[in-house]
């Protein structure tokens, strides 16, 4: 990430010769955001319309986090403007904000140029919202889409006292996102912007054979 304004551009002309584009970066370096303004020009320079961040909650509780995050969002509205670019903000699950409720809640008041949603139907579904009314949600900001999937699954046995779980990352017709209806509703609403596939899975070693799966899966869906 220090080095993106001088590799993003070069990278982007790299892909173009292969007629391809870079749609979004992430500026995530363990779990924080490094959306400043080095990268956000990186971006415009490369020709890159959305940064894509994750924003976590500390500390200070929820809504503290979540005035403390919109003072920052603020600070950086000068540079997004300056370079025609979109801080992208993606629900994720844990100590983050993690569904569109939140989403709303933290990006609403913002003009959709300069802050948006990545609503990420996977942990979206790990934290129980449907998916039609998620995208509703968000749907005036959405600027990209997730497609993974995920299902909680248990760690310890009934015989234990309190049950343990943890996220297992799985193909799309497996998980707790209903990827059919995602694509239902995305058709229902005439979505043209980006479906990110993020080819995150538990079973590492069978990445390339997953993600052409689930390809040919989202490519069934929106036919």
């Amino acid at each position: 990430p220090e080095n993106a304004l001088r590799d993003l551009p070069k990278a982007a002309v790299i892909l173009k010769g292969f007629g391809l584009r870079i749609d979004s970066v992430a500026g995530i370096i363990g779990g924080k955001v490094t959306a400043d303004e080095a990268t956000i020009a990186a971006c415009g320079e490369a020709g890159v319309k959305l940064l894509r961040v994750c924003v976590t909650t500390g500390p200070d509780g929820y809504l503290a986090s979540e005035s403390r995050l919109q003072r920052e969002f603020e600070q950086l509205l000068p540079a997004l403007e300056k370079h025609g670019v979109t801080l992208g903000i993606q629900n994720h699950s844990g100590k983050f904000v993690s569904n569109a409720s939140g989403l709303r809640a933290l990006i609403g008041k913002y003009d959709r140029k300069h802050v948006a949603a990545v609503w990420d139907a996977a942990h979206n579904a790990l934290n129980g919202e449907e998916p039609e009314l998620a995208l509703d949600l968000v749907w005036s900001h959405l600027a990209m889409v997730n497609l993974k999937n995920a299902y909680w699954k248990r760690t310890n046995g009934p015989e234990a006292e309190v049950a343990a779980w943890q996220v297992y990352w799985t193909s799309g017709r497996q998980g707790l996102a209903n990827w059919p209806r995602v694509a239902a509703e995305l058709r229902r609403r005439g979505y043209r912007g980006v479906i990110c596939l993020p080819a995150e899975y538990t079973d590492e070693p069978s990445v390339n054979r997953l993600i052409a799966q689930d390809l040919a899966f989202a490519r069934s869906l929106f036919a």
